[in-house]
């Protein structure tokens, strides 16, 4: 998931907590399209609230790869004003980017944002 999806989903935390997201069809589009093992879902499903099992969930999502974010959007067919709120926060973290970085070929700012992070290992 990029950087830019990563911060989206921690600057909406709460909100999207108090939506309890888990409850529908959510994690089972999430499990059909490989976002999410069998694992990852039982071990949602195990959570004792609905808050909890979103917050687990938005835990989860950041280390699922790079369709994880957009795969989330399509599971919100049931929570049409999230996904909204999402697609207009990440519209507005891209027209946040500094000046010089819009400038740049998408390959190049790649490149400086690599540059840029810090690698945990």
């Amino acid at each position: 998931m990029e950087a830019r999806d990563k911060q989206v989903l921690r600057s909406l935390r709460l909100e999207l907590g108090a939506e309890v997201l888990v409850e529908g069809l959510v994690l089972q589009y999430l499990y059909q399209e490989g976002v999410l093992t069998e694992n990852h879902v039982q071990e949602i499903n195990a959570q004792t609230t609905g808050l909890r099992k979103t917050m687990l969930l938005l835990d989860i999502l950041p280390s699922r790869g790079p369709k994880a974010f957009d795969t989330f959007l399509d599971s919100l067919q049931e929570f049409p004003w999230v996904r909204e709120k999402l697609k207009k926060a990440r519209k507005e973290a891209m027209t946040d980017l500094p000046a010089e970085m819009r400038k740049l070929r998408p390959k190049d700012s790649v490149t400086c944002l690599a540059s840029q992070l810090t690698w945990r290992f």
